[in-house]
């Protein structure tokens, strides 16, 4: 059943996809890499401080509010049919406070990880061997066995699909639900969309993106990051976090010729801190962008700058996530969890190539696929993701925290003639966990040779869907709003 609202001179189109399938979804339940060595996380280097501050560098939605929408839809014949405890369970299905969106920037092949084709030709199944996972009758490759003993931790999906075969234009697609160019405006990002709804609140951003950059590849920034033409002031809050984790917050304009560097170490940053503080007035506080002024006022809340000092986790733990900036960014996401952080945006990388100009290894592995996944990749998303779900469900973190984990994209199940694989839209995965989703499990399946799904094809729109039911931003939220208008709930999750 589908019925358009229409609200006097203002539209908004309200998709039900089968209420009663909607109020169904209320009622349920609820390493190191090559290169790098383990021990040079020596003690001295643990006593740095784990902070540093540099330079960064809305339009309104205009519609009916929340309370006017519901009281005119109140008078439509589709709410007749809707008890009054009903639509009181329909709203309060919100199984999630946080989303971690864990995004493998410049996509990962699908066959060389968590949906390999031994029976394939050997130009499609690739050099490595398969290992059985704790699921019976379902293998991934030799180069992640520490997922595979943790199957019973997350759900798979292998019928992931999108349309657009270019990066910019897939990762726009795959933050937004939106394509690329079309329309004539530039759609807001899943966590922008979530941290509007929340809205600004004290300390910590509701919106924070832990990456080296914001993604693009070497031609452009994707579109579809931040918040589009709803304005600046929804992008994400960029924090930076190195292998060592070290942390950088480019927001922060630095007055009076304080440095990073000055304030790097621990026993520095009271009294630097003090000291942009006594130096702040108000006509220079109102000169700084919005983002300038989250990070000032970042810095000033003890409790949010606990939450990003990791010197805090003991030194075992921290190796535990690897030596590698994903690996200290996972670490750093569950401690923004543990900060109630409504949405946590971890990207694997700032360029989605393996190889290029400024590169921080992406996973676009045109040339050096069977090399690179091996030999870095595969040990560094192994070791961390596996850290990652350890901690949070030895925490308890998990039944309010929903993690997805995907790319763009997937890769040709054709070895190219470079001996790598290139983009492939038709079929990939993504790894889901947390806020009532189902453990060990795999969701659809793709044809013998990996090419294209067999069962039915998951969009962006569907993931984008999924992951704002889960927080309580439903059709009405999103209406209010003028976000994603369609796309289907992942019900075989939960």
């Amino acid at each position: 059943m589908a019925e358009t609202l229409v609200l006097g001179t203002k539209s908004f189109c309200l998709l039900i996809n089968n209420v009663e399938t909607n109020l169904e979804y209320a009622a349920l339940s609820n390493a190191s890499y090559n290169g790098l060595n383990r021990n040079s996380f020596s003690a001295n280097k643990l006593e740095t401080e784990m902070l540093r501050l540099g330079e960064f560098n809305s339009r309104s939605c205009d519609g009916v509010s929340r309370r006017a929408f519901v009281q005119a839809g109140a008078t439509l014949p589709l709410t007749a049919m809707l008890s009054g405890e009903q639509i009181a369970q329909a709203a309060t299905q919100a199984r999630a406070k946080t989303v971690v969106f864990v995004w493998l920037w410049g996509a990962p092949s699908h066959l060389d990880t968590f949906d390999p084709k031994p029976d394939a030709p050997l130009n499609y199944r690739g050099p490595f061997s398969t290992i059985p996972t704790t699921l019976p009758g379902v293998r991934f490759t030799e180069l992640v066995p520490k997922l595979a003993a943790r199957t019973d931790k997350f759900a798979l999906v292998r019928s992931n699909i999108t349309h657009d075969g270019g990066h910019p234009g897939a990762g726009t697609f795959g933050y937004t639900g939106h394509r690329e160019g079309r329309g004539i405006t530039i759609q807001p990002s899943w966590g922008s969309i979530v941290s509007r709804h929340h809205g600004a609140g004290e300390g910590l951003p509701p919106y924070v993106m832990l990456s080296r950059g914001i993604p693009r590849d070497v031609v452009k920034t994707i579109d579809g990051y931040g918040g589009g033409d709803w304005g600046k002031a929804y992008d994400p809050f960029l924090i930076q976090c190195d292998e060592l984790g070290t942390i950088n917050i480019p927001a922060l304009k630095l007055v009076d010729g304080v440095t990073p560097d000055r304030i790097a170490h621990r026993r520095n940053l009271q009294g630097q801190l003090d000291k942009i503080r006594r130096n702040v007035t108000a006509d220079t506080f109102d000169a700084w962008d919005s983002k300038s002024k989250q990070a000032f006022t970042l810095l000033t809340n003890k409790q949010a700058l606990e939450s990003l000092d990791l010197t805090k986790e003991s030194t075992e733990l921290r190796e535990n996530y690897g030596q590698s900036s994903f690996g200290q960014s996972l670490l750093l996401a569950r401690r923004l969890v543990e900060a109630e952080v409504p949405f946590v945006n971890v990207s694997w990388s700032e360029f989605v190539e393996a190889f290029s100009p400024n590169t921080d290894f992406g996973w676009d592995t045109h040339v050096k696929n069977f090399d690179l996944l091996p030999n870095r990749h595969c040990p560094v998303l192994d070791t961390a993701f596996s850290a990652f779900l350890d901690d949070m469900y030895d925490r308890g973190l998990m039944d309010s925290t929903l993690v997805v984990c995907m790319g763009e994209f997937g890769r040709t199940p054709r070895i190219n003639n470079r001996a790598a694989r290139d983009h492939w839209q038709h079929n990939y995965f993504s790894i889901w966990a947390g806020a009532g989703v189902k453990p060990g499990q795999v969701i659809g399946a793709s044809d013998g040779k990996g090419e294209r799904p067999v069962t039915r094809g998951i969009e962006p729109t569907g993931v984008g869907v999924t992951m704002l039911d889960c927080m309580g931003i439903d059709s009405i939220a999103r209406a209010e709003l003028n976000v994603l208008p369609d796309g289907e709930f992942i019900h075989e999750l939960f």
